[in-house]
């Protein structure tokens, strides 16, 4: 059976049917579910396989990107959520998507002193809204899984990945966790894991654009694959040909693939 996919939004939310849709293309089956009603009732989560926060701007962006969002999420839904995970499930964050999970403790858990990494203002101190080339280091990342180079969209103001202490950023570094890294083209023979240049957007730390729990299920990205379901969405198709999948679809499908 296709697996069901619970796409979760909130108020300022505007990438959930985009999401939707994308993994249905993936052969998922979607819901969409409001934080209320999973607040209402957090063991309707048990029915899913996995969990997709979608992009937008959830609560205004009020306190900042993902702030309040991920505050309902640690203090409401925590438990449900490590559940899931437990459960061998999956759960996938894009852009705001990615700054709840992260602001939440679920992508890397708080210390004592808080947060060890978040998500803040591009150094540029602008809004950008562009393609990316990216370099994937799967790991142990099931979304990842065999791919290797991708190009996306990106479209954010606070999608600087920052870390805390330079400890924790090579704690990061070695231990595989940062599985999608912003890159130059592919063309070129830099790796994406240490040289900064333009092809890093928003100034972050390692080059990272996509972050994953110690055990791989959990996932987030700052680029939108749910852009990129088609060859032709890529603004530079009628130079590099007609590929048989768009990059985007397949990050989609290899969380479906997880469990069929």
């Amino acid at each position: 059976m296709a697996p069901r996919v619970l796409v979760l939004r909130a108020p300022g939310t505007n990438c959930d049917f985009e999401t939707s849709h994308a993994c249905e293309l993936a052969g998922a089956q979607t819901t969409r579910v409001h934080i209320r009603e999973l607040r209402s009732n957090p063991n309707q989560a048990k029915d899913f396989q996995i969990l997709v926060i979608p992009g937008g701007f959830s609560y205004g962006d009020d306190a900042g990107a993902g702030t309040l969002f991920s505050h309902q999420l640690g203090s409401f839904l925590g438990d449900t959520l490590r559940e899931f995970r437990d459960q061998g499930k999956l759960i996938l964050g894009i852009c705001n998507g990615f700054q709840v999970l992260l602001k939440s403790g679920l992508l890397l858990p708080h210390d004592e002193e808080g947060p060890v990494a978040t998500l803040t203002t591009n150094t540029g101190g602008r809004y950008l809204d562009t393609w990316v080339h990216l370099r994937a280091f799967p790991h142990n990342c099931p979304f990842v899984g065999a791919l290797d180079r991708l190009m996306l969209p990106i479209a954010h103001g606070e999608g600087r990945f920052l870390v805390r202490e330079s400890w924790i950023r090579e704690g990061i570094d070695r231990s595989g966790q940062a599985v999608l890294r912003y890159c130059p083209d592919p063309n070129s023979t830099d790796s994406g894991q240490t040289t900064a240049g333009d092809y890093n957007p928003n100034g972050s730390d390692l080059n990272i654009a996509g972050l994953c729990d110690t055990t791989g299920q959990v996932f987030g990205l700052m680029p939108h694959p749910e852009r990129h379901m088609f060859a032709t969405q890529n603004p530079t198709w009628t130079r590099i040909g007609h590929p048989e999948s768009a990059d985007g679809l397949q990050i989609f499908r290899n969380a479906v693939a997880w469990f069929v």
